[in-house]
C-alpha cells in the first residue's frame, strides 16, 4: 500500500473495513477506529488491566483511492489524450496524527463526543464499516456508534490537494460532511453498495453483539443537501430480507452486486467467521447470492 500512497507508518494496521469500485478508482477505507486489547484468558489480574488499555493505529484513518489499470493497481496513468483526465493515487490528507475527516467530526454534536471520550469501536465507538462511493460522492456507513438504535452514514465529498493528497469539499456554509440517520432496528452498519441511485445497506449488531442481520434498501440517496432522518415508516427506508447467522459465526461482512442465473440483480454476501458448513475446504468458502426484491 506504501508504495502507492503515503501511510502515517509502517507498523499499525490499516484494518480495512470497505472497498468500492469506481470510475477507475478503488476505493480503500480504514475503520478510524480505537481498540481496546483483548483478555488471554491466562492470568486473571493481567487480563483486568488489559481491559484498561486503549490503543490507537494511526494507519486506521485511512480513506484512499488507487488507479486500477487492466485490474492491477497502479500509481497513476492517463486514462486518455486529455491531461485533466489523469488518475493518480491519494489519500485523504493527514494531520494531528488522524486525518481531515476526524478532524472535521472532532466538534460534530453527535459524534464528536465519543471521538473525545475515546470509546474503542467494541465500545460503541466511532467505527467505519462500509463505503459506497459515486464519483466524488463517499458513503461511508458507522458500524457505530448507535444512537438511541439509529445508525449513521456520513456523506461527504473529496476534491484533489497536492500531489497524493484529497481533501474535503465545502458542501455549503462551511460544513464538509451531511450525516444520515436510519432506523435499522438498532443495528450498525456492516457495508455498503450503491444500486440505481439507491443504497444496499447491510445492517448487523454494533459492538462485540451477537444477533440477527438484514439487509436494507434506502431509495433516491444522491440528491439529498442536508442531514436526513429515515424511519421505516418514511417509504424510502425498506427491510428486503433476513440473512442466516449462526451464533459464533456467519457474520455478514461484505457485499457486491453480482448477476447469476441470468438476473442482472443479484447481490452476493461473503461472511467473517464462516460455519464449518460453509468451508468445503481449507481453500475455500461458500458466499450466498441472493435476487433483490423489486421496488413497489
Amino acid at each position: 500500500m506504501n508504495c502507492f500512497i503515503e501511510l502515517f507508518d509502517h507498523e499499525s494496521e490499516i484494518d480495512i473495513e470497505g472497498l468500492d469500485y469506481c470510475e477507475g478508482y478503488l476505493w480503500v477505507v480504514g475503520s478510524h477506529s480505537l481498540k481496546r486489547n483483548k483478555t488471554k484468558g491466562k492470568k486473571q489480574h493481567k487480563d483486568i488491566e488489559r481491559l484498561s488499555e486503549i490503543e490507537s493505529d494511526p494507519n486506521r484513518s485511512l480513506l484512499a483511492r488507487l488507479p486500477i489499470l487492466n485490474g492491477e493497481i497502479v500509481p497513476t496513468y492517463a486514462r486518455s489524450n486529455d491531461e485533466s483526465d489523469i488518475l493518480t493515487a491519494a489519500s485523504l490528507k493527514q494531520v494531528n496524527n488522524h486525518n481531515l475527516l476526524l478532524e472535521a467530526l472532532a466538534e460534530d454534536k453527535h459524534l464528536g463526543p465519543f471521538l473525545k471520550m475515546r470509546l474503542p469501536s467494541k465500545d460503541n465507538g466511532f467505527d467505519i464499516e462500509g463505503i459506497a462511493v459515486n464519483g466524488h460522492q463517499i458513503f461511508l456507513g458507522l458500524r457505530g456508534p448507535v444512537l438511541r438504535g439509529w445508525a449513521i452514514i456520513l456523506e461527504l465529498e473529496v476534491e484533489d490537494g497536492e500531489p497524493g493528497e484529497l481533501v474535503l469539499k465545502d458542501l455549503g456554509e462551511g460544513c464538509f460532511y451531511r450525516k444520515h440517520f436510519l432506523d435499522l432496528n438498532g443495528q450498525g452498519i456492516r457495508e455498503l453498495c450503491l444500486h440505481d441511485g439507491d443504497l444496499l445497506v447491510l445492517a448487523g449488531p454494533t459492538m462485540e453483539l451477537e444477533g440477527a442481520m438484514q439487509m436494507f434498501r434506502l431509495e433516491d440517496v444522491l440528491e439529498h443537501t442536508n442531514d436526513t432522518l429515515w424511519s421505516q415508516d418514511s417509504g424510502q427506508l425498506k427491510v428486503l430480507f433476513d440473512l442466516p447467522f449462526t451464533i459464533g459465526s456467519d457474520h455478514a461482512e461484505g457485499l457486491t452486486l453480482l448477476p447469476c442465473m441470468g438476473y442482472d440483480d443479484g447481490l452476493m454476501v461473503v461472511y467473517d467467521s464462516p460455519d464449518e458448513n460453509r468451508r468445503p475446504h481449507s481453500k475455500g468458502v461458500f458466499a450466498d447470492i441472493f435476487r433483490l426484491p423489486e421496488k413497489d
